[in-house]
């Protein structure tokens, strides 16, 4: 069981942000955490020099609906990367398998699809108290890992096409 801030991170090993472009997508559902992880990768982006300008959030119903969401940010604008943030709790029916398995599916798919990091910012946790400690909590802020993830992928991918 973890014990400590889950997203601690070495500052110095993250690339600037200042000239890249984030498409964030919010699950409406449980909105006490993911409106959490949003701030937090918002607050992280901005951190690493990312421009209020260069950061544009949409919010869907659940997190289902999330790899739409992405899809229509790789569609409909110039972003570098889409971060796709929710929580999903596990309940007393296998709904949990069904959405966690399309999410993560959906999220490579679009990976792929679109040659763009899309980053899978999903809890998929037992209950809200474990949801809550993940989401700014005791055990960090998922978010914050997520908005790190969208910039060293946006960063490895532009050092590929430079030829480094």
């Amino acid at each position: 069981m973890a014990t400590k801030d889950l997203s601690a991170y070495d500052m110095e090993k993250v690339p600037s942000a200042e000239n890249m472009k984030f498409g964030i997508v919010v699950s409406e559902w449980n909105y006490e955490v993911t409106g959490a992880l949003a701030r937090g990768a918002v607050e992280t982006l901005k951190k690493h020099g990312a421009k209020d300008d260069n950061i544009r959030v949409k919010h869907v119903p659940g997190s289902f609906e999330l790899t739409l969401g992405g899809q229509l940010f790789a569609e409909n604008t110039d972003v570098d990367a889409v971060l796709l943030l929710g929580c999903v709790i596990q309940g007393e029916t296998r709904h949990f398998d069904f959405i966690c398995h399309g999410v993560s599916q959906g999220a490579t798919h679009l990976n792929m699809k679109f040659n763009l990091p899309v980053i899978f910012g999903v809890l998929t946790t037992e209950n809200q108290q474990q949801a809550l400690d993940r989401a700014g909590g005791k055990h960090g802020n998922k978010g914050d890992e997520a908005a790190v993830t969208a910039i060293k992928m946006v960063a490895l991918q532009r050092d590929f096409e430079n030829g480094e």
